[in-house]
């Protein structure tokens, strides 16, 4: 008797690690495996990885995933990945450079000249993406600028999904929702930007070939099955990035719907059937071939509450030999602070501002200190200023498309917080429901891999198939909400543009003062 091709692969390759799932028909994770690589800051400001260390924690943690199992059940891979991180490649794919990593900082140097170039608004019209530091295209901009020897030498520029493609397939190709976040590619005709690419120095051929999501890309090599464990002749489906993968994963496949990753950085996705580029947001091509999300990003999240953890709570060593950690220590105190923290409001900056002020130099904002505030009240402060930072976000991607979200759909280890997910649903007064599979992102990647293996007949039965949501979400209390949308329409949303002058001129005298 044959035996049934019925399991998929879903890789994460993630800004720290590369986590391989291995999932069944109904979305259950079956084993798994995972590998770190370091991140690298050779300079301030500056992030690098040594893209050669993608290849090897993705191979390892592939053999863990697939050591005790038939492989002969593997039906197709994919694997999903950091976004806008890149590196230059020879021509047989050997990096010429350490790879740039998404929240490298040196491309600010050039982005003036981008706008003589082409133009800011040309480039966030025709990319989806205003101009900023985030986007690989500014990153390339500067090796042209810097590293010249380095830039006219690259046979190939390749995001991690293209990199990991050519080492397990041989193939120099990627998908429409891998490209996309370079910052070089076509979102309305699905291709790579001409244009562009010739005005920052760049040929088209010295990109891969990309194709669109959930289409079979390759297969897996000898060499490749032998370091990874797997079946030569495995197909290797095209995929998206990790936001992208994160969506799908939470079934984020109808208009009304996002998802929201409470993770290091805050990151949803409104999902969308027509392209639409708006400074509120930035357009990412979606799972399904011709849809998109509206992306909404604050890059100071659980980043934010580790930061204050380590540095302001001092929970003492009695109350942590309870077995609880720090964070669930406060949100226990936190509970007991009424809504607005007695007074304190905070604008969540941390990690500087991208949409809807796309500024890299903006900074957190802390208002309404009195005395009888301490550490509960400024632990609740940062989740209400995320949760009124959400609601920024989101009633922007509402009034530029017309279309309301209906729900948030949340993953990420700040979903693990009841406390912040109420909070979130009365602010935003929108149910959060929560993701039942602590892997949304591989998750995703596995649902692309199972219908491009024919276990489903497209990307929507089988995401409605392998995605769970828990039972009961998160509802709105009309009380509180009523509340915090004076607090939000009075106060919080005039903060940021009224100070922002100062603010400025606060980090001009600074600057002023140290290189004096």
């Amino acid at each position: 008797m044959s035996l049934s091709r019925d399991l998929v692969i879903g890789v994460d390759c993630s800004t720290t690690a590369s986590k391989a799932v291995v999932w069944d028909r109904r979305g259950a994770p079956i084993a798994e495996g995972r590998r770190t690589f370091p991140l690298l800051m050779p300079r301030p400001g500056w992030h690098e990885q040594q893209a050669e260390e993608w290849w090897t924690a993705t191979a390892q943690a592939l053999r863990e995933a697939t050591a005790r199992m038939d492989t002969r059940r593997f039906a197709a891979l994919c694997i999903t990945h950091q976004r806008e991180t890149f590196v230059p490649v020879d021509e047989e794919g050997h990096p010429l450079r350490n790879a740039i990593v998404w929240m490298d900082e040196r491309s600010r140097t050039v982005l003036p000249l981008l706008d003589r170039l082409y133009g800011a608004d040309r480039i966030h019209q025709l990319t989806g993406k205003p101009l900023s530091i985030n986007p690989s295209l500014g990153k390339i901009l500067w090796l042209r600028e810097n590293e010249p020897a380095i830039f006219n030498r690259a046979y190939k520029f390749l995001d991690v999904h293209a990199f990991l493609i050519r080492r397990m397939t041989g193939h120099f190709r990627t998908s429409w929702g891998c490209a996309d976040p370079m910052g070089l590619f076509d979102m309305r005709q699905h291709r790579w930007a001409d244009d562009l690419i010739r005005a920052v120095g760049l040929r088209q051929e010295q990109l891969p070939e990309a194709h669109p999501p959930g289409v079979i890309l390759g297969e897996v090599t000898e060499e490749a099955a032998t370091a990874c464990g797997l079946p030569a002749g495995l197909p290797v489906v095209a995929s998206v990035g990790d936001g992208q993968a994160a969506g799908l994963g939470a079934n984020i496949t109808r208009p009304g719907q996002a998802y929201l990753n409470l993770g290091t950085a805050i990151v949803s996705g409104a999902y969308s059937e027509t392209y639409t580029a708006d400074r509120a947001f930035r357009t990412m091509n979606g799972a399904i071939p011709g849809t998109y999300l509206l992306e909404t990003v604050l890059l100071g999240g659980t980043y934010t509450i580790n930061w204050f953890v380590d540095h302001f709570a001092h929970v003492d060593a009695s109350s942590l030999a309870l077995g609880l950690s720090a964070e669930e220590l406060l949100e226990a105190a936190s509970r007991k602070v009424p809504p607005g923290a007695l007074g304190l409001l905070l604008v969540p900056y941390w990690n500087s501002v991208m949409n809807p002020y796309w500024d890299a130099a903006a900074s957190g904002i802390v208002v309404g200190w009195r005395g009888n505030h301490d550490r509960r009240h400024l632990y609740r402060a940062l989740l209400e200023g995320i949760a009124f930072e959400q609601r920024l976000h989101t009633s922007g991607v509402e009034a530029a498309t017309g279309q309301q979200v209906e729900s948030f759909i949340a993953m990420g280890g700040g979903a693990r917080s009841p406390l912040w997910c109420q909070i979130i649903a009365d602010v935003t007064g929108k149910p959060v429901f929560r993701s039942a599979s602590p892997e949304a992102t591989a998750l995703g990647a596995g649902i692309l891999a199972a219908t491009a293996a024919g276990l489903f007949g497209d990307v929507r039965e089988a995401a409605a198939a392998m995605t769970r949501t828990e039972p009961s979400p998160f509802m709105p209390d009309a009380r509180r909400h009523a509340f915090y949308s004076r607090l939000y329409e009075e106060v919080y949303q005039h903060l940021f543009p009224a100070l922002r002058p100062y603010l400025d001129r606060l980090t001009e005298l600074v600057s002023e003062e140290e290189s004096g």
